[in-house]
């Protein structure tokens, strides 16, 4: 009886495993891509797109929008007009994403650059008070130096917000006297 019971057992398992793992499920009967078929009186195995279809995300029609340039050369305005909002989120995205470095007031005296490496440029050198609006949107999407690209962490509508603020910061630490508005008082001096 017992002989049986190990023949049944040991008989048994192949027939489960043979069973269990059918070819079939590896054969498929699919039609890979562009293949011929014999479904479609074309003999195509997929239809073709519809005239002017774009792929989700990819009408990237406003140029300067997603480039920040005009042909070669970076523009100097914004692609959209500017207020409270747009400055506010461009506040928030700056110190999420570049105050690490650039501090949050763009001296570029962040806690990575006070933990020892490269510091970044101040946003308040003449040379980049006077560069283009497109000049910082383009660097925050390709990248500069040791400044890796943002094009798949932040938005280009939150780029060009951040690059709003940039200006304003760059406005609220560089401003004369004319043009303060009536009654506001001039910033103090830093002492030297």
């Amino acid at each position: 009886m017992l002989s049986f019971r190990k023949f049944a057992a040991v008989g048994f398992v192949p027939v489960l495993i043979v069973t269990a793992c059918r070819l079939d499920m590896h054969v498929q009967p699919r039609l890979n891509p562009l293949a011929k078929s014999d479904f479609f009186a074309d003999e195509r195995s997929a239809r073709p797109l519809v005239a002017g279809t774009v792929a989700r995300g990819d009408l990237r029609q406003d140029t300067y929008f997603y480039t920040g340039k005009i042909g070669d050369t970076p523009g100097d305005f914004m692609p959209f007009p500017v207020d409270e909002n747009v400055l506010a989120r461009g506040r928030e995205r700056f110190n999420i994403y570049c105050s690490p470095c650039h501090s949050r007031l763009g001296d570029g005296n962040g806690m990575i650059p006070q933990r020892g490496f490269r510091r970044p440029p101040s946003y308040h050198i003449e040379r980049l008070r006077k560069a283009p609006l497109g000049y910082f949107f383009d660097v925050t999407t390709n990248g500069f130096g040791a400044m890796p690209d943002y094009s798949s962490e932040i938005q280009p509508a939150d780029r060009w917000a951040i690059v709003a603020y940039i200006r304003a910061l760059q406005l609220s630490q560089n401003a004369t006297k004319a043009e303060l508005p009536p009654g506001q008082p001039p910033p103090q001096e830093a002492p030297k």
